[in-house]
């Protein structure tokens, strides 16, 4: 059973103008197809791993053959992290609700405001390409870093202190952002905050938290 490309639940040109219609489509068609492609050749031979949910791949990423590990690594990761950041993404942002996800980010950071500074901080702290997250460990909320396509779910012996259930994440390689906002990647990241789906990153706390 082959992986596929997600359809987006929006249209290209609907996070304008934070996010542009013409990295939209080129990000899902190219360069999220691309890590489809490759992480099905890579493993159209094990039906025991190609036939995982894609999330619960990197959850097993450690039981992956050595051979296969850095294409599943790098195309498997790219795979879930895109499939998480289309639906990480809203054309109808509204401000993040009162409720347990709030109150844990408050507790975590001081307040909401303190935890978007540590989050705009980190995002702009990525040296190359990489992802920030806003991650569930261990019952408390963390943000953290991942290099290339690396996911906070496969585990600490390959992210070390990154590991932890993703809430919201955030993709800062260049190919996300740089046609409308060239190398300004801080504008970017603030316009990250007019269209990130609070809704769904309340289900991610609460399934994190079960």
């Amino acid at each position: 059973m082959a992986y596929t490309l997600p359809a987006l639940p929006y249209g290209y040109d609907a996070l304008e103008p934070h996010f542009d219609e013409e990295t939209m489509r080129i990000h899902h068609t190219k360069h999220h197809q691309t890590y489809v492609t490759n992480i099905n050749a890579a493993l159209k031979d094990n039906n025991e791993l190609s036939t995982l949910d894609v999330q619960d791949l990197m959850t097993r990423f450690n039981d992956v053959p050595a051979d296969k590990k850095p294409v599943v690594r790098n195309h498997g990761g790219g795979h879930a992290n895109h499939s998480f950041f289309w639906k990480n993404l809203t054309p109808n942002n509204t401000a993040l609700a009162d409720g347990p996800l709030k109150s844990a980010i408050e507790k975590a950071f001081g307040s909401y405001e303190a935890f978007q500074q540590a989050f705009e901080k980190a995002a702009t702290s990525v040296f190359g390409s990489g992802w920030a997250w806003l991650i569930l460990k261990d019952g408390a909320l963390k943000v953290v870093t991942t290099a290339n396509q690396d996911s906070p779910l496969m585990g600490e012996s390959v992210v070390g202190a990154s590991a932890g259930y993703p809430i919201i994440g955030l993709d800062v390689w260049e190919h996300a952002y740089y046609l409308k906002y060239r190398n300004v990647r801080p504008d970017y990241i603030k316009a990250y905050w007019k269209v990130v789906n609070w809704e769904y990153a309340i289900e991610r706390y609460k399934e994190g938290s079960s």
